[in-house]
């Protein structure tokens, strides 16, 4: 489409007058066209009208990648309801909160997560009505079809919201931020053009769809007709013959994806020759992984660097700069600004644009910025600085106008490309009898670019198991946010006023590395 993304069901029903017979969706062994995906979408909204849902209520989809969950996001646009859609990796007391949170009155649940659901049902506050997708009671399909095909889409303003994933938070408890029909449809626009998705475009989508680098990765390819593959289950060697067997020409993994792709025997054997765009990011990529990568694969490759609160993509770093002799520390940098989008560089305490090669906080500003927290006016006003939203992340532009990241204002652990917040930790830890205080940090890791562990002081007359505090931990948090190691010292280093000096916690596992991401 040429045209401004107005509505994000706009580019369907261009699509489906365009190419109605053409493939838009293709899952497993099946396939939907333009026609048959807006005809489900249209479904689904009415089916949550017919509900009693009125604009603004809330839908949450919990299920692995699902079809299902583009067509209620969707959905969602056309009826002016909201899809929260859930980590389905959330343990159920994580669940709880973020279902509550979000205030959903409608569950569409995949018949995988029944039990834990039912475990939480009694806790959950708004739900009235659960929809149980795929097994043998499935009520997804029945669900639609009793409702009409030919609902209108609703009229929107470009700043409402449609989509909301959470992005753990400082405080302790995820954050539901708040995409509206600007945000995508802008990083919709910006993303095609950065990567280059087109009609005749084959994008797989790997990541999971609670993820901006699942769902707007595959919005923005939607937009301009291309086909979607959409990953259940990552499994690597199936990921590479559907690459080889259906011509994919487009694909975004977490570097972790791509270690593993490198272990099938034979990688290098196969033919890749459709492959436009290898994207990468999420978390950290060492250089000899990206070396060997591209060596290996001898495709294109992009740098990703965004964020769920920009609605995706925000950097990239494009194939030309990561095969430049004449610029070899390139392969370091996040890249340079897509199009719509300001980056600038700020002095934390001051607010002040700092010089180029000085580090400083990413701030940005652009229509993709989401429109703020759900119920969360506090915590929206403080990571604005007037249009200017405040990323957390420090780093320092050269000359050329690169961005590098270099560290974090706040304390994200990414590892194997989602997000663990300490402070979501540290609160589980610190309810351990035997612990007086904690800290919790990321180191190097190999295999995910940085694992979780916590640094605890025991009470007085304590002593602490640390297999039993793991225990505990596997019983409150998702798996990818529990410690892998736990270390105990007599007392946390402090500064003068007390704060906990995390970076001397880290230092001595990332020194002598390039980069402290």
């Amino acid at each position: 489409m040429a045209s401004p993304i107005l509505h994000v069901f706009d580019p369907i029903t261009h699509w489906t007058s365009q190419d109605p017979d053409r493939i838009a969706i293709r899952f497993q062994d099946q396939s939907w066209t333009w026609q048959q995906l807006s005809e489900r979408v249209r479904r689904n909204a009415a089916a949550q009208l017919a509900l009693g849902l009125a604009a603004g209520d809330r839908v949450a989809f919990l299920d692995k990648n699902h079809p299902a969950s583009l067509e209620t996001t969707l959905g969602c646009a056309v009826a002016g309801t909201v899809n929260a859609v859930l980590n389905f990796r959330l343990a159920p007391s994580e669940l709880t909160y973020v279902i509550n949170d979000c205030r959903a009155e409608l569950l569409i649940l995949g018949a995988e997560f029944t039990e834990v659901v039912d475990s939480i049902r009694a806790d959950l506050e708004y739900v009235r009505t659960i929809v149980v997708l795929g097994g043998e009671h499935d009520e997804y399909a029945s669900w639609l079809d009793s409702a009409p095909s030919d609902v209108p889409a609703r009229a929107a303003d470009a700043t409402d919201c449609f989509l909301q994933l959470y992005t753990s938070g400082t405080t302790g408890h995820p954050k539901g931020a708040m995409l509206t029909h600007r945000s995508v449809g802008a990083h919709s626009e910006s993303a095609s053009t950065a990567f280059g998705f087109e009609r005749d475009s084959v994008n797989m989508v790997a990541m999971p769809l609670f993820h901006v680098g699942g769902t707007s990765w595959a919005l923005a390819a939607m937009s301009q007709g291309a086909e979607t593959i959409l990953v259940r289950d990552v499994v690597p060697a199936l990921v590479l013959k559907q690459i080889t067997d259906q011509s994919v020409t487009h694909a975004f993994f977490v570097p972790a994806v791509i270690r593993f792709l490198l272990q099938i025997p034979g990688v290098g054997a196969q033919d890749l020759a459709s492959l436009r765009c290898l994207g990468y990011g999420g978390s950290p990529m060492p250089e000899a992984l990206l070396r060997e990568a591209m060596n290996t694969f001898g495709v294109d490759f992009y740098q990703v660097y965004g964020m769920t609160e920009a609605s995706g993509v925000f950097c990239v770093l494009p194939p030309a700069d990561h095969r430049d002799p004449a610029h070899p520390e390139r392969l370091h940098a996040a890249g340079q600004p897509v199009d719509g989008v300001e980056v600038r560089v700020v002095d934390p305490v001051t607010g002040d644009e700092v010089p180029d090669g000085t580090v400083g906080e990413f701030q940005i500003r652009g229509p993709q910025v989401m429109s703020g927290y759900w119920h969360r006016d506090a915590d929206t006003t403080t990571c604005f600085e007037g249009e200017w939203f405040k990323t957390g992340d420090a780093g320092r532009r050269d000359a050329d106008g690169y961005f590098y990241v270099e560290d974090r204002v706040k304390d994200v652990i990414i590892s194997g490309g989602e997000n663990v917040y300490p402070a979501e930790v540290e609160r589980v830890i610190s309810e351990y009898p035997d612990v007086a205080e904690v800290a919790v940090i990321g180191i190097p890791d190999d295999k995910w670019g940085e694992s979780v562990r916590a640094v605890v002081v025991a009470r007085s007359g304590s002593e602490i198991d640390t297999d039993k505090l793991l225990e505990f931990c596997a019983q409150h948090l998702a798996g990818y946010k529990r410690p892998r190691s736990i270390e105990i010292i007599p007392t946390l280093p402090r500064n003068a006023t007390g704060k906990i000096l995390k970076r001397d916690l880290r230092a001595p596992y990332w020194a002598g590395r390039s980069r402290a991401l």
